[in-house]
């Protein structure tokens, strides 16, 4: 039992990153209902950018957090306008592939530029652990959430308190609409990508500095899990995504803590087809009927 305890209060650290990773999936699909399976490499590139920061030019890790978020960001506006943006008012297969094919180039390009091998990931916070009962915890767990945390909740009020985060409501309800009442709907969905991708640099430098390492293909099982975590909580649904988050992160480690470590990515899906079967729009989802 006390295994199980600890590993639930792993999880709950695992999980804050996974719903970082999928507050960006599902602010994309609610904008423009795309899938954007590129969104793990911008995680991958948060940690690459970390490292540089850090081990490069000598920063602190939370100017090199500052710095990644808005490099991620800057990305992310650049795929979606030189990807995406061409693309909006084609078929979703189209849009899909293309999503996949900017994966793939992110992949690579990193494994030609540094290496498909590890790097070691600068520890520039030092790692203490601390006791509590029978239940360990270290400073960078409780690091990683006190930030998804307070990112979380800061996304949070910029969608629901601010001007940008109005527009955004707007456009995901119909973007033409939006666009008749003065809305610029492309500044949005630029704006959207550079949240989403920042949520994910920073996940990224959080996993590199918790794991002690990076490498170009880091993002694609993460970025896969983080997907399942939108769908999970109801994809679009912003509470939804990080519930889902949780969800894996606790599912994954408890799995661990049973002694079925090898097959915790197929109990995750399992419990995707489950939910769906039960809950098609999932967790915190509405089933809405279309009219023809």
């Amino acid at each position: 039992m006390e295994v199980v305890i600890q590993q639930l209060v792993n999880g709950l650290f695992l999980g804050s990153i996974y719903a970082l990773l999928a507050l960006g999936y599902t602010m994309v699909y609610g904008i423009i209902k795309l899938i954007n399976f590129a969104h793990g490499e911008i995680y991958m590139l948060g940690g690459f950018m970390g490292y540089f920061f850090i081990n490069k030019l000598n920063l602190g890790f939370f100017p090199a957090l500052i710095l990644s978020m808005a490099g991620a960001a800057v990305i992310g506006v650049v795929i979606e306008f030189l990807a995406y943006r061409p693309l909006r008012k084609s078929t979703r297969i189209a849009a899909l592939i293309t999503a996949i094919g900017v994966s793939f180039l992110l992949q690579n390009g990193m494994i030609y530029l540094f290496g498909s091998e590890k790097k070691s990931f600068p520890q520039a916070i030092e790692f203490k652990n601390y006791q509590l009962g029978f239940i360990q915890i270290s400073n960078i767990q409780v690091l990683i959430l006190v930030i998804s945390l307070i990112l979380m909740i800061a996304l949070q009020l910029i969608v629901k308190k601010t001007k940008m985060g109005k527009a955004m409501r707007a456009v995901s309800v119909d973007a033409d609409a939006a666009q008749l009442m003065g809305i610029n709907v492309n500044r949005t969905i630029s704006f959207t990508f550079a949240l989403g991708s920042a949520l994910a640099a920073a996940a990224g430098m959080l996993i590199g500095l918790y794991y002690n390492s990076i490498d170009p293909m880091m993002g694609v099982v993460p970025g896969l899990k983080s997907f399942v975590a939108a769908v999970l909580g109801g994809i679009g649904i912003i509470p939804g995504a990080a519930l889902g988050g949780f969800v894996i992160g606790l599912l994954e480690t408890i799995t661990i803590a049973l002694g079925f470590s090898d097959y915790k990515d197929a109990v995750v899906y399992a419990l995707l087809i489950i939910i769906l079967l039960i809950r098609p729009a999932g967790i915190l989802g509405k089933n809405i009927k279309e009219k023809v």
